[in-house]
Order: structure tokens, then sequence, then C-alpha cells
């Protein structure tokens, strides 16, 4: 109880000492404040960004891989006509058919990036991507039906002139209101009737986003030929947990449907949709680093000022101090008495710190479209930094204030 009754009176004591040097403490509450606001507001935003890399990704198809044409320059002619054979129509219809491993296989085929879809007297800008697709694309691509339907396998046998559009084109081509559906449409030199819209993706890093227009696969080889089409094969497992055994599977087979010999390097590409999402949230880690350096620093700097306004302190109630020591206070209670006023300051800016933090790092989060996100790691790992920089900016002049000898301090002027 004597303990406790102490140790409320030199919580006290050091909010009148923080009262009584307003000005003093405030400056340096805004430097641990700008240091924590610094830390947790970017790492903030940094997980936010993660998070937004990761779900957008996610939509391009989770637990998916890609077999890829291999563009690769290598020494020998030989080798470098190997590396530049597109994957044909045949290829990966082969492998479509072979693959046993329980999953969703599909083909798909860039008709053009540049295209430019007509609507009555509407039309687009020569920037409409347009991929040609087959049953299976819808699921291992990632998207959604918003409304309508998707390719059946009579229509890509039939080769019908169908198409599936995004969100973002429809709005382009027709009026709100306007039900796009059974519409006709007309890209190049076909005219196409819409059996589907696609859900909204938002923007992607890597994909054509949502002014995409589908065909099926069998009509854009008849409308769009190209002699240098190349084909690209999507796979989604069953079980993600067998992601890399499914593509190492993939791999054999197609080395296989390839004429490989065995000592002959792959030429083609295996690409796993979270790829480049690790390689991107790898690069953010270095920034992570980086920005921990300067809020440490910047902290840094907050504690060497706190020390020295404890060591004013010190000094300014040194007379304070020898009147407690001549009353009963022993050295400890007048140790955790600048402990204890230095840690108060040291988290009063930490909370401060903190709140701005948060929301210097949502802001960043909105602007870039993801939700808000309250990090309580670093908001934890905010409070213990305080804790310790208070720890650390007091513990010397508290020793010092311990250690004054009361007679002499008594007689300090």
């Amino acid at each position: 109880m004597i303990i406790n009754q102490v140790t409320i009176e030199n919580i006290k004591i050091a909010f009148s000492s923080i009262r009584a040097n307003l000005l003093r403490t405030i400056l340096t509450i805004l430097i641990i404040t700008i240091g924590i606001t610094a830390l947790v507001g970017i790492l903030t935003a940094i997980d936010s960004i993660k998070y937004s890399i990761s779900s957008n990704f996610a939509q391009m198809g989770a637990n998916t891989f890609v077999i890829d044409q291999k563009w690769n320059f290598t020494k020998t002619n030989r080798e470098r006509r190997k590396n530049f054979v597109n994957i044909s129509y045949r290829e990966a219809q082969r492998f479509k058919e072979e693959f046993h491993f329980p999953s969703i296989v599909s083909v798909t085929t860039w008709a053009t990036w540049q295209g430019v879809v007509k609507y009555e007297s509407v039309k687009t800008n020569p920037n409409i991507p347009v991929l040609g697709i087959d049953e299976g694309s819808i699921i291992t691509g990632g998207y959604e039906i918003e409304t309508g339907r998707n390719f059946s396998v009579q229509d890509l046998q039939l080769t019908r002139n169908i198409a599936i559009i995004g969100s973002e084109l429809r709005r382009t081509l027709f009026a709100p209101g306007v039900d796009p559906l059974n519409k006709m449409i007309a890209v190049g030199n076909g005219k196409y009737k819409i059996v589907g819209v696609l859900e909204e993706k938002g923007n992607s890093l890597t994909g054509p986003g949502d002014k995409i227009l589908l065909l099926p696969i069998t009509n854009v080889r008849q409308y769009f030929p190209s002699p240098r089409a190349n084909h690209m094969i999507h796979v989604q497992p069953d079980d993600p947990k067998l992601l890399d055994i499914s593509a190492s599977e993939a791999e054999g087979m197609f080395r296989v449907i390839r004429n490989l010999r065995a000592s002959d390097d792959s030429d083609f590409k295996i690409e796993k949709s979270d790829g480049l999402a690790n390689m991107l949230i790898e690069n953010l880690k270095k920034v992570m680093l980086a920005t921990t350096i300067i809020g440490i620093i910047t902290l840094l700097g907050a504690a060497i000022g706190l020390m020295n306004i404890m060591l004013v302190s010190v000094s300014e109630r040194t007379r304070e101090i020898g009147i407690r020591k001549a009353i009963g206070a022993r050295n400890i209670d007048i140790r955790q008495q600048f402990l204890y006023e230095a840690i108060i300051i040291g988290q009063l800016g930490g909370i401060l710190g903190i709140i701005f933090g948060i929301l210097i790092g949502n802001i960043v989060s909105f602007a870039i479209g993801s939700s808000f996100f309250i990090p309580w790691v670093w908001i934890l790992g905010g409070v213990v930094i305080c804790f310790l920089v208070g720890i650390a900016s007091g513990f010397i002049p508290a020793r010092k204030a311990s250690r004054l000898d009361p007679i002499v301090a008594l007689h300090y002027q």
C-alpha cells in the first residue's frame, strides 16, 4: 500500500513538473510525435500497399500458373530460334487434353491490344485489349460474370460471333440504364453479340483492367489470324497447396509436347500468379527497412532532447530534491520520480504519433483504393519504443538526481 501511494505521488509530481515547463515539454513531445508518425504512418501505408498488391494479384486468378513463350537471347543461333518459338494452338490444346492433374486448364491468345469497338454511333479509342479465351478462362483468369453467361464448349466449336465485355467498356459504349446483353458491337471486320458482362475488378498492375473485350478463341483464330500468334496456357489446381507440384508436372509434360531432350533447357516459361506480387512485396521490405532506420534516427534525436530536458530539470529542482530527501524520501523514490516524468512525456508523444501515423497511412491507403487499415503491430511497437525512449532518456538524469547529497542540495541556489 505504501509503495502504491509513493508511486501515485511520484506520478502526480511528474505531471506537475510537465505543466510547469509546458513549452519545453511540448517541443519534446512534438519531436517524439514526428518520429513515431513517420514510423507508423509509412509502415501503415506499406502494409496497405502490400494488402492491395496481394488482393490485386488474387483477382488475376488465385493459385494459378501460366505456361507462356520464353523470350530469352542465347549464344547460338539454334537456341535463339528455339527460344523465340511461339506456343501453337495445337500444342496448347494437346496439353489441355493430356494434362490429367486435378485442375482447370484454359487456353488464351491475344487478338490485339489496340482494338476499336463500336456500338451504333459510339466508338472507343484504339486501346481496347481483345483476348481470345475458352470456356475455362473466366475461372483461371479470376473473372466473375456480373450479368449474362460464359462461353460454352458449343460456342467454341461453332466459332460463334459472341463477346463478353468488361465493366469499363460497358460504361464507354452504353448509356446508364441500357442493358448491353444481346446488343451487337463491331470490332475489326466482325460483328459480335454481347452475351455477358464482367464484374468490375479495378485497375490491375499487369492486366488490361475493366476495358477488356473477350471473344471465343476459335473466333479469334479465324478473324484475327497471325502466323506468330502465341497461346498461353493457364492452370489452376483444385487444391491450392499442390500449386508447385502441379507446375512441375506441367513442365514435364510440356517438355514432351515440345519434343525437348533431357539435356535441353525448357524453351518456355512458367509464371505463378503470385510471382510478381512477391517480387514487389520484397522490394517494399527494403523501403520498410529504410523507413524504420529513418524513424529510429528521429527517435534517437528525440531521446537526446528528452534527456537534455530531464538533466536541466534535475538542476532546476535540486533544492526540491534536497527537501524530499530531508523528510525521508529514498534514492529509489527520487529515481522513480524522474523516470516516470520521462516515460510520461515519451508516451504522450507516442500516442500523438500513433494517431497521426494511422491517419497519414490510411490517407495513402484510400488513395490507392485499399481499405481502412489499423496496424496493431506497429501501434504496440510504437508504445514499446516510446517506453524504451523514456527509460533511456530518463535513466541518467534520474540516477543523477537520486545521488544528490541532501545537505548540498538544500544549500543549492
